[in-house]
């Protein structure tokens, strides 16, 4: 029998996109010693191309927001709402939370090989064409089997693994962690298009986010890049695809022709690339860590895109596990549940909160409100800035109850 080739290593990041580059990038320079398994070759195709201001905090944690800075990404101001006649742009510059003012919009293909390329310019090995394929928490310290694009295996031995694998959910698939989500099922059709945007009222600064005039649970985003393009798509419950045509261009195309506002906006793109599709993409797992792990970003939970929080909620998972995870390799007791676990989960259920409020409508009776007072568009703006852990904010701290209160009184003062 041959000799299984064996290797020792302190961490092991699986995934070599956002999360992973960031947790990686971290630890180096707090250090240890970091290799990174990544699957794919890049640069590759990801959505989640709207990134809200919080990121670019972990960014400059990681010590690359120089490089990000100097890419030429599309500058991005805020998020902007349409349905019908009604129009309602929060800015990043007027929050609450006083966070970073601005961030970008990005062609995920360029902007993860960036990060991926500034942690291995820090010293991180990054081995691209690799997959895990066997991993055994059950010894004193995780046993990880990886096979190489020629097909040949090797094993290695670590005091920790990060799965910052996203869709690709590595470890719960192998460890039988994933859960059902509580979420109805969904899908995304997406492209990216010449948009030729015109258009004297879109802020190219912005995302758009369009309600469908009739179906306030369908809705479409539309992300502009520095470079002319942009990325339009159209998300909706399964029965709103029932009886449309099969092919996904004409689906999209369908939809947006249903959409008056947004129909005049992409009035003279250049569809000259295939759509794709994305469905049951919300997730979750039984626990975000455990012997030997801790799961990050989408390989641990995707609520839905709306708010463009996965890169955010990836990005906050990584530096929270970092931190937690130098202590622990320094000799101190840490507690992955009290301090990694619980306080990311707060985060995530505000962001929850107003997911469900946007496909029950009541969130979207607070955006299109028009005489909202100053303060609580501060408030809210911070979270479609990515601050959903700034627990000062009440619509935070108290996010279900606030939500509550204040879609009702709009929806009285509408009626």
């Amino acid at each position: 029998m041959p000799t299984v080739e064996m290797e020792r290593r302190q961490v092991v990041v699986i995934g070599a996109g956002p999360s992973g580059a960031i947790a990686a990038a971290l630890l180096k320079r707090k250090g240890h010693d970091v290799l990174v398994i990544e699957r794919q070759h890049f640069p590759r195709f990801s959505i989640g191309e709207s990134l809200l201001a919080h990121c670019l905090d972990f960014v400059e944690e990681a010590g690359m927001l120089e490089a990000v800075n100097a890419a030429g990404f599309q500058v991005k101001t805020g998020a902007a709402f349409a349905w019908g006649e009604r129009y309602s742009a929060f800015d990043f510059g007027e929050t609450f939370s006083h966070g970073k003012a601005t961030t970008f919009q990005v062609q995920r293909a360029d902007f993860d090989k960036l990060l991926a390329d500034q942690a291995a310019l820090q010293g991180v090995e990054i081995r691209y064409g690799e997959t895990l394929v066997s991993v055994d928490v059950e010894p004193v310290k995780p046993l990880l089997g990886v096979r190489r694009e020629d097909g040949s295996e090797y094993r290695i031995e670590a005091d920790f693994m990060l799965d910052a694998s996203g869709y690709g959910r590595v470890l719960p698939r192998l460890l039988d962690l994933e859960a059902p989500s509580n979420f109805p099922l969904r899908q995304a059709i997406f492209t990216h298009v010449e948009d030729r945007i015109d258009h004297p009222g879109f802020d190219r600064s912005k995302i758009l986010v369009t309600t469908h005039p009739t179906q306030r649970d369908v809705w479409f985003w539309t992300i502009p890049f520095s470079n002319g393009r942009c990325s339009v798509g159209v998300v909706a419950a399964a029965e709103h695809f029932e009886g449309r045509s099969e092919d996904l261009d004409q689906c999209l195309r369908g939809f947006i022709a249903e959409t008056p506002s947004l129909t005049v906006v992409l009035d003279k793109a250049q569809w000259d690339t295939p759509a794709r599709t994305l469905g049951g993409y919300s997730a979750n797992v039984k626990t975000l860590h455990g012997p030997g792990f801790a799961l990050l970003g989408n390989a641990a939970e995707f609520l839905d895109p709306v708010f463009s929080s996965g890169v955010t909620i990836a990005m906050r998972s990584a530096s929270m596990a970092a931190g937690v995870l130098h202590r622990q390799l320094q000799g101190e007791s840490v507690d992955w549940q009290t301090e990694f676990a619980e306080p990311l989960k707060r985060g995530v259920d505000t962001f929850r909160c107003y997911v469900e409020g946007w496909y029950a409508g009541t969130f979207q009776d607070v955006i299109f409100h028009e005489d909202s007072s100053a303060q609580i568009r501060g408030m809210i703006s911070s979270i479609l800035a990515g601050y959903a852990w700034d627990e000062r904010n009440p619509f935070v701290s108290e996010a279900r109850r606030r939500l509550k209160a204040i879609s009702q009184f709009c929806a009285r003062d509408a009626s």
